[in-house]
């Protein structure tokens, strides 16, 4: 018997962390997202449904959804695309390849917090360097973090600057993953450089592509700190996120019934895209044996 329970005792620790520290706050958001508290008072009256009704019945939530979408929209194919052709150029095993995966990795283990304040002092309006490039060439000023219709781009730039190289190094992996012997077969057969691209090494990173795909879209709806840092969500709620909206109507107006709400809607959503992405992707990923 104690044999067999053997491998089960190994894993409770890690089991009891996971439920202590993911499953019980998991349980306890739904619970709070049907209630009514303010993280002061004692009680927690029962409001059924009225916080997700206050919610969808908001212009802020839509507003915070459809940028966020819109977020995840560019970011994540840009991110993708760049980092799978950056992961090709730096194939090879080279001194100089070395030095630049190493070079592209570093923003993506530096401080988020360190990455929005060097940003809003780069695209600073009055002394960024951002401006002052364009001075000298004789351009005018843009105001960077303060026009709504320039901002999102600025996050999404610096986003993509910060996860880029994480990106790279899982596409360079899966990329030394393919057999150098069909890249032979090709060269022999006579292939292109873009037709081998995207008969062979496209299909067979798909599963790299589909696993960086599902963490990527995830991030992209939690994103927070860099919008926390250099925007507040402004300016007019053109960069305001599912995130910081959360964290504003939660640790802010501490309105924490409707905070657990757009936290369970938040997890719902990214269940029903993990789904989707399984259904209509999935399929088309294929591991080898």
């Amino acid at each position: 018997m104690l044999r067999r329970m053997t491998p089960y005792l190994f894993v409770l620790p890690l089991l009891a962390f996971i439920a202590v520290f993911t499953y019980v706050p998991i349980v306890q958001s739904m619970n709070l997202s049907v209630r009514e508290w303010d993280f002061l008072s004692p009680t927690k009256p029962f409001v059924g449904l009225d916080n997700y009704r206050l919610l969808l019945d908001s212009r802020e939530f839509w507003n915070a959804l459809r940028v966020t979408a819109v977020f995840a929209i560019i970011s994540v194919p840009l991110r993708l695309l760049l980092a799978l052709f950056i992961a090709t150029q730096l194939l090879r095993e080279t001194w100089v390849s070395r030095i630049m995966r190493g070079a592209l990795f570093l923003p993506a283990v530096t401080s988020t917090v360190a990455i929005g304040v060097v940003f809003s002092w780069v695209f600073s309006t009055d002394y960024g360097m951002m401006n002052a490039l364009l001075k000298s060439i004789g351009l005018p000023k843009i105001a960077w973090l303060q026009e709504p219709h320039v901002a999102l781009w600025v996050l999404i730039f610096v986003n993509t600057w910060k996860q880029l190289g994480y990106d790279i190094i899982i596409y360079i992996a899966g990329l030394q993953a393919i057999g150098p012997e069909l890249y032979d077969a090709a060269a022999v057969d006579g292939g292109r450089k873009g037709h081998v691209f995207r008969r062979i090494t496209v299909p067979l990173v798909m599963p790299t592509t589909y696993f960086l795909l599902m963490i990527s879209v995830i991030e992209a709806f939690q994103v927070f700190t860099i919008v926390d840092v250099m925007t507040k969500g402004g300016p007019a709620g053109a960069t305001d996120m599912l995130v910081n909206m959360l964290y504003r109507v939660g640790f802010n107006l501490f309105d924490i019934g409707v905070g657990s709400a757009l936290a369970v809607l938040l997890f719902i959503l990214l269940i029903t895209l993990a789904v989707i992405k399984s259904r209509v992707i999935g399929r088309k990923v294929h591991y080898e044996a």
